[in-house]
């Protein structure tokens, strides 16, 4: 089975993250850029759901197993084409000309709950799973862009409070301060509610993709500009 892969319900794209706990590591950012242009390749899709493929888990975030594996053996260079990478998955999200839905189907820790983020819109299930931003305490801190665009998503005062606690919350916590469309009663129901709020875009492209090309212009700056002497200089290992 492919990391990543999706299947087309009628206008819509559904894509599954396929690995358990979808940890991201370089193969998954490529795998992942790839399902989201094939999807786009069809004319006839005017919406993506992204979801996860085992019940359990959205994405846990970042593989740190992997990504402490290349540290010692000082491949610094993948490091940095896997932050790169990405970047290059949430930038997709964050212009492609179709509303991006997460359908947030379990744990939504760290870069996974970051990869919600990117999104247009969140539904997540009500009966098992928590979004948190661990990082705090991981001793990671967010690159520049993920800042900006979990601000669009997440509102100030309750970004601010998740980011500086680690704290975890539940579907009903997320509806409520609107960091989710909705929160769904299990998960027949997430994937039902989420296609069919899909389905009720029919947006020509062109001015769809413009629309969010406008409302993104000063976040994809700030991934342009800003993220790039971070990863460079490998800034997110910090000590006490």
């Amino acid at each position: 089975m492919a990391i990543v892969e999706w299947e087309k319900d009628e206008s819509v794209a559904i894509i599954r993250m396929n690995s358990g706990e979808n940890r991201h590591n370089l193969e998954f950012g490529k795998a992942m850029c790839a399902a989201i242009d094939e999807a786009l390749a069809d004319a006839e899709i005017k919406a993506i759901v992204l979801t996860g493929n085992d019940g359990k888990n959205f994405s846990q975030g970042v593989d740190l197993e992997w990504l402490g594996g290349r540290l010692n053996d000082q491949d610094y260079q993948a490091m940095k084409d896997f932050m790169y990478k990405m970047n290059e998955v949430f930038a997709k999200l964050l212009t492609v000309p179709v509303p991006v839905i997460a359908a947030i189907s379990g744990h939504a820790f760290g870069n996974g709950a970051i990869l919600s983020c990117a999104c247009d819109f969140r539904f997540m299930r009500a009966d098992r799973g928590y979004f948190c931003f661990p990082e705090v305490d991981l001793g990671i801190p967010f690159l520049p862009g993920m800042i900006a665009f979990c601000k669009k998503s997440v509102p100030y005062y309750k970004f601010n409070e998740m980011k500086l606690t680690g704290k975890r919350a539940g579907a009903a916590e997320l509806e409520a301060d609107h960091v989710i469309t909705k929160a769904c009663d299990n998960l027949e129901s997430l994937m039902a509610e989420s296609v069919a709020f899909a389905k009720t875009f029919h947006k020509k492209r062109g001015i769809f993709g413009e629309h969010k090309k406008r409302l993104h212009k000063e976040i994809i700056e700030i991934m342009d500009v800003e993220d790039k002497p971070v990863i460079e200089s490998l800034a997110l290992f910090i000590a006490d």
